[in-house]
Formats: C-alpha cells, sequence, structure tokens
C-alpha cells in the first residue's frame, strides 16, 4: 500500500482560513493582533524562520515587527527590551528566536517573557502549567503536531504514540500535550531516546510515529509496522544526487516508509507549513484575552 500524504499547507490554509474570521472580529473591537519577534545577531536559521513568520503573519491579518539586537547586546539589554515589550500594550505575543549568543543566557530572557504574550511557550511557567493541564500557549512546533493528526482524520485519542526525540522545542512538550485526558490528546506515549536500547523493537509498536531527532533519514522502513501514521517533524539538508545542490529532507526516509505507513507527512509541506501559522493561532488567542 502507499500512503496517504498529510498535506500540512492545505492544512494550515483552513486554520488561516479561521483565524481570519477571529481577526476581523477582534479589528471590528478596534484591537488589531500584534507579534513581536526578537533577533538576536544574524543567525541563519533564525533569519528563514523570520522570513516565514513574516509573510504567515501578511497573509492572515496579524501586525508584526522585529526588534533586532547586535550579537554583542548584554543581558541586561535584552532583559530591558523584553520588559519593554511586555508593558505595550499593543504588543500581544513575543517571540525570542533562540539559540542565543553564547555570552546569553537564555533561559533567564525566556523567563522574562509575560506568560500572557508566550506565545511560543517558552516560558518555564508555559511549559509548567502545559505539563499540568491547564491552560497555556503551546509551543508551535508540538500544538501543529496535534492539529496534523486530529485534522487529518488520525487523533492521538486511545492511540500509542513513539516519538523520538526529547528536546525541548518538540518532544517533552509533545509528551506533555498528548497525554492529557483531553480531546485530540489522550494518548499512550512512549518516548525514544539516545539512551534507549533496541529502538526498532519500540518504534514497529506504534499505532503514530512521531520522527523529530533532527537527523536526516533516521526512520526507515525495517523501523514502521504496516499501518501506522507516521510525523516527520526533521529539517535536515543533503546533496541531491541529481542536482548536487542542498534538498530538505525530514528525520524519515520518504520514499521507503511511505510504502509501508497508513499515513505520512511530507519534508517540505507537512509539519513546518503548520508550525508558523500555529504560532499565529497563540497570537490571536492571547489578543483576544487580553482584549477582554
Amino acid at each position: 500500500m502507499t500512503a496517504e500524504i498529510i498535506d500540512g499547507r492545505k492544512i494550515a490554509a483552513e486554520i488561516q482560513q479561521e483565524l481570519k474570521q477571529r481577526i476581523a472580529s477582534l479589528q471590528g473591537r478596534g484591537v488589531s493582533p500584534k507579534l513581536m519577534t526578537i533577533l538576536v545577531g544574524e543567525d541563519p536559521a533564525s533569519l528563514s524562520y523570520l522570513r516565514g513568520i513574516t509573510r504567515t503573519c501578511g497573509e492572515v491579518g496579524v501586525l508584526t515587527d522585529t526588534a533586532r539586537l547586535p550579537a554583542t547586546v548584554s543581558q541586561k539589554e535584552l532583559l530591558a527590551k523584553i520588559d519593554e515589550l511586555n508593558r505595550d500594550p499593543k504588543v500581544h505575543g513575543i517571540l525570542l528566536f533562540l539559540p542565543l549568543p553564547k555570552h546569553l543566557d537564555s533561559l533567564e530572557a525566556e523567563s522574562a517573557i509575560s506568560p500572557d504574550k508566550d506565545v511560543d511557550g517558552t516560558n518555564p511557567i508555559s511549559a509548567g502549567k502545559l505539563l499540568l493541564g491547564e491552560e497555556t500557549f503551546f509551543p508551535s512546533t508540538p500544538y501543529g503536531v496535534q492539529e496534523l493528526l486530529v485534522r487529518s482524520g488520525h487523533s492521538p485519542e486511545g492511540k500509542h504514540v513513539v516519538i523520538m526525540g526529547r528536546s525541548n522545542i518538540v518532544g517533552k512538550p509533545l509528551i506533555g500535550i498528548l497525554v492529557q485526558k483531553q480531546k485530540g490528546a489522550n494518548a499512550t506515549v512512549t518516548v525514544c531516546h539516545t539512551g534507549t536500547k533496541d529502538v526498532a523493537a519500540i518504534t514497529k509498536q506504534a499505532d503514530i510515529l512521531v520522527a523529530a531527532m533532527g537527523k536526516a533519514k533516521a526512520v526507515t522502513a525495517d523501523m514502521v509496522r504496516e499501518g501506522t501514521v507516521v510525523i516527520d517533524v526533521g529539517v535536515n539538508f543533503m546533496p541531491d544526487p541529481v542536482t548536487g545542490k542542498n534538498k530538505q529532507v525530514g528525520d524519515v526516509d520518504f520514499e521507503t516508509v511511505k510504502e509501508k505507513a497508513a499515513a505520512i507527512t511530507p519534508v517540505p509541506g507537512g509539519t513546518g507549513a503548520v508550525t508558523s501559522v500555529m504560532l499565529m493561532v497563540n497570537t490571536v488567542k492571547a489578543a483576544e484575552r487580553l482584549s477582554i
């Protein structure tokens, strides 16, 4: 069998349409949702992500601006900028791009973002609320994974989900989201990582397999049982054997795994397409809460 392709771009477009209605309602009350990003230095990955966010903001009607700080900025200056944005009533969401230069304390900076404006869920307060099942902002990538599953008809409810990777950005928060006794969650979750023995024996048990290790084509067909739903969160670049140019690939060997999976996300066009729009969802939600 050949897998159903879960179209992240189509799902992102559906969410955008829903957001436009909510934004119009806010604008009718004189509120224009605004996301402020903070970029320290010129990290290429952050710049690429910034371009994607700016494009998505424009598509849905969320205002956006970027506070660009030099790589030499001090911790005190960075915290002062975050405080300024926390106090600005016209700013509803704040996103700090990581990684920061080595002389800066990322955790202290993330902790300084107001939980009311922490639209990527990086403040430890937000992370704690997520694990406790309390109302909070979910980090955009794992939030996007959940949306992809639910909206494609593959809800994780009652399923065995195996997550490959335990990063603070994807793996850990996704555990917290999917184990909650809530609609669109309520899954049995197993996590594989670098200390896991016989990974394939575990991944073959998955109803839903989420690959988020950051290693190109690490998930091969022999690691997946027939009928599994595979969500690929990986973003890697490898030389294309035909063109010689770098080609974006995921953590899953797509061509072989799609012949066994029931459904699979492509790279690009899968989880990445939804990540930016989930940041918009959180920004609009923040604007709705702050304007009550």
